[in-house]
């Protein structure tokens, strides 16, 4: 039986976004629950990737929807830097939901996006994907998570640390350093529009 990671690299970005839509031609709306066992526990960059791209892609301009994948994404986060392999999330969170057609409008006008992805991902760099720098990506994502509700009220500023995020989970789910340390440079670029949108806040 071929092991997960193996299953994660075969399928691709496409493959698993296709699967999230799918799981929508049942039924009117997809639970955060129902995309949660989408995921299985493979890695912790399915974990990350997810919600982020969901977040990027149109779906991420329903009112709240900005807040409630960082709040799931810091839940992970700190799950992440205490070493758990099973993530557990509370079920308050797992009840959300989104409408099936606007996920599936939202994810597929992003998907020559997610297919440039999948040509580019590979191992490389591998070890600023290893533990040491797994806990620090789970630092930097939980920061990250934080910066998200002030950046609500700057038209798509959400989208640098939700892309950071993407990087981060894309690159731990394929061993690609290189993702990873662009996550970061974006993380930088995210922090100062946090900074920036707070103090033009006031």
């Amino acid at each position: 039986m071929p092991d997960a990671k193996a299953n994660d690299k075969q399928q691709g970005l496409e493959g698993v976004i296709d699967n999230i839509i799918q799981l929508g031609e049942k039924q009117d709306e997809v639970s955060v629950g129902d995309i949660k066992r989408e995921i299985g526990q493979r890695s912790y960059g399915p974990f990350l990737f997810v919600p982020a791209v969901i977040e990027i892609s149109p779906v991420g301009g329903i009112p709240g929807i900005s807040t409630l994948f960082a709040l799931i994404i810091a839940v992970f986060a700190v799950q992440m830097l205490l070493g758990r392999d099973h993530f557990w999330m509370p079920k308050i969170l797992t009840r959300r939901s989104v409408s099936s057609q606007k996920l599936e409008s939202g994810l597929n006008k992003i998907r020559k996006v997610i297919q440039w992805l999948d040509k580019i991902i590979r191992p490389r760099l591998v070890w600023a994907t290893e533990k040491g720098f797994v806990r620090l990506v789970a630092a930097i994502c939980l920061i990250l998570t934080t910066s998200v509700p002030p950046l609500e009220f700057i038209p798509f500023a959400s989208l640098a640390p939700f892309s950071a995020i993407c990087l981060f989970g894309l690159g731990l789910t394929a061993k690609d350093g290189l993702l990873v340390l662009v996550g970061m440079a974006v993380s930088l670029v995210a922090f100062y529009l946090a900074i920036t949108g707070m103090i033009g806040g006031q």
